[in-house]
């Protein structure tokens, strides 16, 4: 599939596709009150959308800034039906050239941990080792049975 059908840019706060795209896959997403968490920060935080060729957002991605050089992918939802097709790989490598562009040498990624077995979370972390993130530490960050996987892309 060429990579030209998937236009990912950064994008006005979109926070009723956040809102429709959560729907699409509840088994990475179950929580309500996390959701609504999700959806006030697509009000306020670096938002970046992947959108179809009819111009649809059919995924987004939020991203934070720790340091000059260090962003974080803070929440990233793809529609279900969209899933392996490519479009969050292109939101996912636009992210990383535009943060190093902007200065970062660091992208990283919080998500569940392997100690915690899910095969959803198995696909997620094969998402992101995939377009170039190295599992770096599983930590007790969210609670006992939430371990945390952090992950980091070098942008150097």
């Amino acid at each position: 599939m060429a990579q030209t059908r998937w236009s990912a840019v950064r994008d006005d706060q979109v926070p009723d596709d956040v809102d429709r795209l959560l729907l699409t896959v509840p088994e990475w997403f179950g929580r309500p009150e996390s959701n609504a968490e999700y959806v006030d920060d697509a009000r306020t935080m670096e938002t970046w959308t992947v959108r179809n060729e009819a111009g649809e957002v059919v995924g987004v991605t939020l991203v934070s800034w720790h340091f000059d050089h260090s962003a974080e992918v803070h929440f990233t939802v793809v529609d279900r039906s969209e899933h392996g097709t490519g479009a969050g790989t292109a939101m996912m490598r636009a992210i990383a050239v535009d943060v190093r562009r902007r200065g970062a040498t660091l992208l990283q990624v919080k998500t569940l941990g392997a100690s915690n077995p899910d095969p959803n979370y198995d696909r997620t972390r094969h998402f992101y080792q995939k377009v170039g993130f190295f599992p770096l530490e599983e930590i007790d960050l969210w609670d006992e049975q939430t371990p945390c996987l952090i992950m980091v892309m070098p942008l150097v």
